[in-house]
């Protein structure tokens, strides 16, 4: 395996670490030469303050990226037969009640650092895949499980000091994927030639906003947690320097595609992936 990386290296790991700006032609174009497979996971964490900066920031880091491996694919002899390349479920914004599969198109209105970021980020892929007989592009839910798993932290941080009620309504629907079955999703999207083009990477059960909290509450031991209205959520996210859209939007949306393949979630419960992420976490 070979990670191109912008940060450092991680000695003693089976892999080599190839390092590149995200944006330039470079050596680390050979690492794509003959490869099994592209997995494209690059971009800045969304959970920042919805600034013009950032924004241009989120959109950079994920279609310079794109743009740069494409290129390298257009120098290559033997090209990888499948690109993997992970996409987010906020390209609906807030979806409300409606239930959403891969047949329903974005509508193009929500929060710019979800929905422009996210359709900046397809359109890059779907012009930079011509040489690649197979492209798998993954729209992800938010992701539960393993150690460092920011959602998880992020909430938990807020229920132990007793915050962990709901945000707004708490009707907003949240769209989850446990870290098991996101990986289990992606090595079939790279070992299985029939897969190709979309699928949402989400547990078949998202949960609202009050129960994704009650959860954490239930599990964490708390027996109560202050709601957050909305304008104390969006206070609340200005101290913390995140944005208030990733707890006051929402979508419900659901695997179609991988159900109607064979999919089976090994962890198609919310109560079940945040148990085993805090276990994770100490």
């Amino acid at each position: 395996m070979t990670i191109l990386t912008r940060g450092r290296s991680a000695p003693g790991q089976r892999c080599e670490f190839v390092h590149w700006d995200g944006r330039s032609p470079g050596a680390w174009a050979r690492a794509i030469e003959g490869a099994d497979a592209i997995v494209h996971l690059s971009g800045k964490r969304v959970d920042c303050r919805p600034t013009r900066r950032n924004l241009n920031e989120l959109i950079a880091s994920r279609v310079d990226t794109v743009r740069a491996v494409g290129n390298a694919l257009e120098t290559c002899d033997a090209p990888p037969p499948v690109w993997v390349r992970l996409s987010s479920l906020a390209i609906f914004g807030d979806g409300g009640d409606a239930v959403i599969d891969e047949a329903t198109p974005p509508s193009g209105r929500g929060p710019a650092q979800m929905v422009q970021v996210c359709l900046a980020w397809e359109a890059a892929f779907a012009g930079a895949t011509a040489g690649i007989p197979r492209t798998v592009l993954l729209r992800a839910g938010i992701g539960i499980g393993g150690s460092g798993d920011p959602a998880t932290d992020r909430l938990a941080w807020l229920v132990r000091r007793g915050l962990g009620g709901r945000a707004g309504t708490g009707t907003q629907w949240v769209s989850w994927v446990a870290l098991d079955d996101f990986l289990e999703a992606m090595v079939r999207a790279i070992d299985d030639g029939s897969m190709a083009g979309l699928y949402h990477v989400t547990s078949p059960n998202p949960i609202t906003n009050a129960e994704m909290m009650a959860t954490y509450r239930e599990l964490l031991g708390r027996r109560v947690g202050v709601p957050a209205p909305a304008a104390l959520t969006y206070l609340g996210a200005i101290l913390l320097g995140s944005d208030p859209a990733l707890a006051l939007t929402g979508r419900r949306c659901v695997p179609a595609r991988l159900l109607e393949e064979g999919f089976e979630f090994s962890i198609p419960t919310f109560p079940e992936a945040v148990a085993k992420a805090l276990a994770a976490t100490g």
